[in-house]
């Protein structure tokens, strides 16, 4: 589900029974004098509001005073919140003047400007960096609820107290879109950082998520970071600019670092691990099969490495004898990755010499008893195992395939080399 700005009077799933209500902004109460009773009897300024995180939207339990110079600070429940005016806010005085008790964190407590202000935010409409720069507040009946975010300009203007430009729309997210990521699996803080849910983080381009982790502060960047499943995790990863890969790395535990890496080719890991430090480099090469740890150190090892050193050996292919719909029932049932899905390269079944190839979406309009022999593509461009990088970023840029095989002297069919594989190593 894309975020997309909601209309002030456009408020869905709000509890029953409110009847009348009003919209404020957090940026206009923060520092707003408390008062106990009467405006005379000030005991501080609005320093933050705290909620409780509940369904749909979370509920202020309280005001937060904090009156610097080591004072302590002081905790007005919602429930002795008696009106909130342009001037003032006024609580219930409590007995011979005594100040309300400190104020102690609970779980499941969510703070406005500790929390929630100027934290980065991921737009899955436009697919890109948001910063909240207000929260819009619904008051009704004694109940004050946090029903949006506001990344607008004019929630940056209020929040610095400079007022608004007319004609600006406000960029408001609902808070059913916005959700408090969990970061208990990565570390063992109470600090919340916005985004989108999990299920919605995997809908995002591995690109777009590696920017945001970019632009996050270690802890958001690391709870950011195992919100992704394996293979979205490796994809976001190799995207990434070296500093943040090799903070990502430094951090991750050994079990889920084998997850990841298990997710890449041998040109990626090969490329991710050249920018590491030596022993976060010794560290990860420790988690690596010996095969695929030898075929990586020949890469790193080669000033200018070679198609052989490159190439992937998990292509899809079958004998010219093959019909359509035959391979495409074992596709279906096999459950292939989606980036072995491009070609289907038909080989000798006993030589393994390449006869021809057939791109997928030939295959998709061709019958099902038509064999591969009258669909594929022949003489195949092809690399040889001694080709360098820069051969076959030639061959890439020429023919704009999204895969070429790599055969031996004899056509022998060894491997692949995929595109993206060699855009990401040079």
């Amino acid at each position: 589900m894309a975020i997309s700005p909601l209309e002030t009077h456009r408020i869905p799933d709000l509890p029953p029974g409110l009847g009348s209500f009003r919209f404020l902004y957090f940026s206009t109460l923060l520092k707003r004098p408390v008062c106990a009773g009467k405006i005379q009897d000030r005991i501080g300024k609005l320093t933050d509001l705290v909620f409780a995180l509940k369904e749909p939207y979370p509920e202020a339990t309280g005001i937060y005073l904090e009156h610097g110079w080591g004072n302590p600070t002081e905790f007005v429940p919602w429930d002795r919140v008696q009106r909130i005016e342009e001037d003032a806010i006024f609580v219930q005085p409590r007995p011979q003047g005594q100040p309300y008790p400190p104020f102690t964190d609970q779980p499941g407590w969510i703070m406005v400007d500790h929390h929630l202000m100027g934290r980065t935010v991921l737009d899955l409409d436009g697919r890109r960096i948001e910063v909240v720069n207000d929260v819009q507040l619904l008051e009704a009946k004694g109940r004050l609820l946090l029903i949006h975010v506001d990344t607008s300009f004019n929630g940056f203007l209020r929040r610095w107290g400079i007022g608004r430009l007319h004609g600006l729309k406000e960029r408001l997210i609902s808070w059913k879109y916005v959700q408090p990521l969990s970061v208990e699996d990565a570390i063992h803080t109470d600090k919340v950082s916005l985004s989108v849910t999990r299920h919605q983080l995997k809908e995002l381009p591995s690109e777009d998520l590696a920017d945001a982790l970019e632009q996050l502060t270690g802890s958001q960047q690391e709870a950011l970071f195992s919100a992704l499943d394996s293979e979205k995790a490796a994809d976001t990863l190799l995207e990434a600019e070296p500093r943040a890969q090799r903070q990502l790395i430094s951090n991750l535990r050994k079990e889920r670092a084998r997850q990841i890496l298990d997710e890449m080719t041998i040109p990626q890991l090969a490329n991710l691990l050249s920018v590491l430090p030596h022993d976060d480099t010794t560290e990860m090469m420790g988690l690596l099969s010996p095969e695929r740890v030898e075929r990586i150190r020949a890469i790193l090892a080669e000033r200018e490495a070679k198609a052989g050193d490159l190439l992937a050996t998990d292509y899809l292919a079958f004998p010219k004898e093959a019909r359509v719909g035959e391979v495409l029932g074992r596709i279906r049932h096999a459950s292939y990755e989606p980036h072995h899905v491009t070609y289907i390269y038909v080989i000798g079944p006993e030589d393994k010499i390449l006869q021809g190839v057939v791109d997928l979406r030939e295959m998709l309009l061709a019958p099902d008893d038509k064999p591969l022999s009258e669909i594929m593509a022949s003489p195949v461009v092809s690399a040889d195992p001694d080709d360098t990088q820069e051969d076959l970023e030639q061959i890439f840029a020429k023919y704009h395939y999204r895969m070429i095989p790599v055969v031996d002297a004899q056509d022998r069919m060894l491997g692949v080399i995929r595109y993206k594989d060699i855009m990401k190593t040079t």
